[in-house]
């Protein structure tokens, strides 16, 4: 359902609600006031009847039979009174014309009473007068009051049946006029080419699309920034894929027609070079496209297992480098994506290896308390210049010459950020230490 069709709606549903509570008010107060108005008269007849009888105004005592009060026959009003004049001992004395044949009710005391006389109630005031030994009953009937009531109503529902339809189209006209700014937006948008990343065009908006327009801004400025580094990311990846295939061929091609086994063996270990370097580079491709991919759940595990496992995949690097990893007890688990942590630990500690000469040492230590857990990995290598400490993070940065590709800290800067974590550059002299701070349910336990 649009909201436009929703705020007609809920506006139209209100406005009747509104209308029938007040009808139903008025109804009942209505009723209430007609009743009170119709008892007072009632007893103002009854009682002005029994005045007249008092004033002898009308004689009963020498009226031998009952008697009835004529109305004339060309009388246009409808009367809506009935009186009865009844002896204390029962007898009928006199009625008006048109009242019904029984005693309007079965009450012997002075007050209010309702009565039902051949399918039809009544309202009755009675008036008893001891002195001349008659009650006087003055009926009004209730279908004519309920019909008054019912013709007070009518006066508001009428009016309704007309206002309402009016009051729709205006509404309609208002939301319209309203919710236009919001359609010459959404038209804005259908009419952008997909390549336009561009803010949206100034002008007036109302106050409750400001923010809109603001987050539409925004996510137009990441989504250039994302697709321009995406460029740069597809760019460089062909140039470093490029590179080493090309090396391949070509001592493929040596390796295939070399005459002697020295030039055989030295093409072959630069084709196992190549496919080191294109293995590590693909390995980290598909690091930073998961670890800036969807929502990875928690796992709870030993913070020593994940170091103890990055640890044996560098093995063989670290044999190579000439490099040893010392690595302190750490006794901890953690509630952490497993796989972020794994992908941040491994990418500094083979940076560092990468950056230690032959007989240098990689020392991995952490700390940490109930919220969270600091991991340091220091080598002795020439550390980060300083010229591109605040952009080592990004991608494609190299800190010095040499077979790195330029992502490895930038998966980890984005591990931390998903983590929740920071990351921090701190220059040894000599060497370099990274220190990965992770917020996380730590529990105690693991150790080696």
């Amino acid at each position: 359902m649009s909201i436009r069709l929703r705020l007609i709606l809920t506006l139209l549903a209100a406005t009747v609600a509104v209308w029938l509570s007040a009808v139903l008010w008025i109804q009942h107060s209505t009723r209430a006031k007609v009743e009170d108005v119709l008892d007072a008269r009632l007893a103002e007849s009854a009682r002005m009847v029994s005045s007249l009888l008092a004033d002898r105004r009308i004689d009963v005592a020498d009226a031998s039979t009952a008697f009835e009060v004529p109305m004339a026959e060309d009388a246009t009003y409808s009367r809506q009174l009935t009186c009865q004049i009844w002896s204390l001992s029962g007898a009928l004395i006199g009625q008006s014309s048109g009242a019904p044949e029984t005693r309007l009710t079965d009450g012997t005391e002075t007050g209010y009473a309702f009565s039902s006389i051949d399918g039809e109630r009544w309202r009755v005031y009675t008036v008893v007068n001891p002195a001349l030994g008659v009650r006087v009953m003055v009926g009004d009937n209730v279908a004519v009051r309920d019909r008054l009531v019912r013709d007070v109503i009518g006066g508001l529902l009428w009016p309704a049946a007309v206002v309402l339809p009016g009051l729709a189209v205006l509404i309609w006209i208002g939301i319209a006029g309203g919710l236009a700014p919001l359609d010459r937006l959404a038209a804005s948008l259908r009419e952008r080419e997909a390549s336009d990343f561009s803010p949206l065009p100034a002008g007036s908006a109302p106050a409750e699309l400001r923010p809109v327009r603001t987050a539409l801004d925004g996510l137009f400025a990441r989504a250039a920034k994302r697709r321009e580094t995406e460029r740069d990311f597809t760019a460089f990846a062909a140039h470093e894929l490029k590179t080493p295939l090309a090396g391949l061929k070509t001592q493929a091609w040596v390796a295939r027609r070399a005459e002697d086994d020295a030039t055989r063996s030295a093409a072959l270990q630069e084709i196992e070079t190549s496919v080191t370097r294109t293995d590590r580079l693909v390995r980290q491709l598909l690091e930073l496209t998961t670890v800036e991919g969807d929502h990875l759940p928690a796992q709870v595990f030993g913070l020593d297992e994940i170091v103890s496992e990055v640890e044996q995949e560098l093995a063989s690097l670290a044999a190579d480098r000439g490099v040893s990893i010392v690595t302190e007890p750490i006794p901890a688990n953690l509630a952490v994506p497993r796989f972020l942590l794994h992908a941040a630990i491994r990418n500094v500690l083979e940076n560092a290896l990468l950056a230690s000469g032959a007989g240098g040492t990689v020392r991995v230590r952490a700390a940490c308390d109930t919220h969270r857990c600091r991991i340091e990995v220091a080598d002795d290598g020439p550390g980060i210049p300083e010229a591109i400490r605040d952009i080592a993070t990004d991608r494609f940065v190299r800190g010095r010459s040499g077979p790195g590709s330029g992502l490895g800290l930038a998966i980890v800067a984005v591990a931390m950020e998903r983590l929740g974590g920071t990351l921090e550059l701190m220059p040894d002299r000599p060497g370099q230490t990274v220190r990965l701070t992770v917020p996380c349910d730590v529990r105690p336990g693991g150790g080696r």
